[in-house]
């Protein structure tokens, strides 16, 4: 009984982790590809996808186009350097 049940509860926690990793991965992926939208026509693309990939972990959102549309995202729109300009792109 107690070994059936030790078994139930690893195959439970391997399941649960392979689920939890294809979560927590798939933000990064939609980040990058909206990213690589809103950086398109920067001049300094690097710099660009740099700081919108930073912008984009920590608000889940990325304004559409490439430039302006600020409003579609608040947290994006309002975070600041240390110089207090806009930080994302």
């Amino acid at each position: 009984m107690k070994l059936s049940f030790v078994t139930l509860l690893l195959v439970c926690l391997v399941l649960t982790s392979s689920f939890f990793e294809a979560s927590m991965a798939r933000p990064a992926v939609l980040c990058g590809a909206k990213c690589a939208r809103r950086c398109s026509k920067a001049g300094m693309k690097d710099r660009c996808l740099r700081f919108c990939g930073i912008c984009c972990s920590k608000c889940k959102c990325v304004p559409s186009g490439t430039y302006g549309n600020k409003h579609e995202c608040p947290c994006y729109r309002d975070m600041r350097n240390s110089k207090g300009k806009p930080k994302c792109p």
